[in-house]
């Protein structure tokens, strides 16, 4: 049944691709990815085995530790579900906690030794670390977000829980070697899992961002459904007329994944890849590439904008989409997107510079309407820069993102800002913590929403 197995891997490895396209600085993403990816790389290499003649134990053995690798990423995810974040931190806790249960998931492996039946203690032990920790997460995450709820909390929620349970108590590597399955039918059912987390994954992120998804998700699927059909069919009627148990049917059975990733991977990430081209070919023109990246940018975003962004939407979750909209100011690409560029403030603004109604000048004025939310922020006293309390919410904005002074990162340093702008560095490097700095930004946030919010018609109960 090399035709299932193939649906199921450009199902995992499409959503996989596409959660990580969506921002891989994100970590609940990019865990989600490694997570759908690994489980397509499981059902390409089971497959793979199954077809081989003679079996190949080799495959057996690796099977067993490829197969730990999506459950101890969902895990990760649901931990990151229960504490979501937008960038990398260092969170010793969960990373031990991550540790431990992949340390143990590994033992247990290496103790089964392989996929293959008869069901052995490594079996029951790999089974046991993945179902209680991934419920065990699941649980934590559900208490955390009753403890804190967020206004029409995530739509995927749901689905983290159904699937979570789904895939605790119908994991694989119980169902495989106990035999009650064939091993392609039990991947397939637990894809099916994996799947339902993944788009809980995917409706959370849009949650989030105050994006659309529907839209650009069909997209994206139409277009990863086309290219799979169109490049891994022509494989498998190789594969339907080929003798069973021969070589040549092994080896068409490894031409169909890798056929099925390449075309997969061309579709899902063909924004980065044209990126990569642009440089190649246009290595001597930069303001070429970057016109040509704002302009794929600006089109993958336009997909993502609800039609009635603003419709009864509450004070918390518009305080949430101006925080997040700050943080994308210097992103134009990303403000294109935002459920803000519907605020009628910019209608009004664009009508008086007699502006066409475009996406990108709606940005453009969005960008404008934070600028001077920041600026009221400023305080009046005269001067550019201060380190009072009352200095603090307009430093805490202004400086990371109307100037771009990165005081956090990595290797980062004062070269190339101006005098103003390098006190603000040197003063947030040595007196402000980093956790500071972000209750600063979204203490400011919400009073710039506020200020916004006093312009938007507030919906009846």
């Amino acid at each position: 049944m090399a035709a299932l197995s193939a649906v199921v891997f450009t199902l995992s490895g499409w959503l996989g691709l596409y959660l990580l396209s969506r921002d891989p600085r994100k970590p609940v993403l990019v865990l989600a990815a490694v997570g759908l990816c690994g489980f397509a790389l499981v059902v390409a290499l089971d497959a793979v085995r199954t077809a081989s003649v003679p079996q190949l134990g080799v495959l057996s053995r690796l099977e067993i530790y490829l197969v730990a690798l999506p459950s101890v990423a969902w895990f990760a995810v649901l931990i990151e579900l229960a504490r979501p974040s937008d960038h990398w931190r260092a969170r010793t806790g969960e990373v031990l906690l991550i540790g431990v249960v992949g340390a143990l998931t590994l033992v247990a492996a290496m103790m089964a030794g392989s996929v293959d039946g008869p069901l052995r203690p490594g079996h029951v032990l790999m089974f046991a670390a993945i179902s209680i920790s991934t419920l065990g997460a699941m649980l934590a995450a559900l208490v955390r977000r009753t403890a804190q709820p967020v206004p029409r909390g995530p739509r995927g929620l749901g689905l983290v829980v159904v699937a979570t349970l789904f895939f605790a108590l119908g994991n694989a590597i119980l169902i495989i070697p106990l035999g009650l399955l064939p091993s392609w039918l039990a991947l397939a059912s637990t894809g099916f899992d994996v799947l339902l987390l993944g788009v809980a994954v995917a409706l959370w992120d849009a949650f989030d961002e105050g994006q659309a998804l529907r839209a650009d998700m069909l997209r994206s699927f139409i277009g990863c459904s086309a290219v799979a059909a169109l490049f891994g069919g022509q494989v498998l009627i190789g594969l339907t007329l080929t003798r069973a148990g021969s070589t040549a049917q092994s080896a068409l059975t490894v031409l169909l994944f890798t056929t099925l990733a390449a075309a997969i991977a061309v579709q899902v990430l063909a924004d980065p890849l044209a990126g990569v081209l642009d440089r190649l070919a246009f290595s001597r023109s930069p303001t070429l590439r970057a016109d040509r990246a704002a302009l794929r940018h600006t089109g993958a975003a336009l997909p993502l904008r609800a039609d009635d962004p603003l419709v009864d939407v509450d004070d918390d979750t518009f305080a949430r989409l101006t925080r997040r909209a700050l943080g994308h100011y210097g992103d134009l690409t990303k403000l294109v997107a935002s459920p803000l560029t519907a605020l009628p403030v910019i209608d009004e603004r664009l009508a008086a510079r007699g502006a066409p109604d475009h996406p990108v000048e709606r940005a453009n004025e969005l960008k404008a309407v934070l600028a001077d939310g920041i600026g009221r922020l400023k305080p009046r006293d005269g001067g550019d820069f201060g380190t009072t309390e009352e200095w603090r919410y307009y430093n805490a904005l202004y400086f990371p993102y109307v100037v771009g002074v990165r005081a956090y990162a990595q290797n980062a340093t004062a070269a190339g800002l101006d005098p103003t702008a390098r006190q603000a560095w040197q003063w947030l490097v040595t007196e402000v913590p980093q956790r500071s700095l972000h209750n600063w930004q979204n203490a400011a946030a919400r009073l710039i929403a506020a200020d916004l919010r006093g312009r938007v018609a507030v919906p009846s109960d």
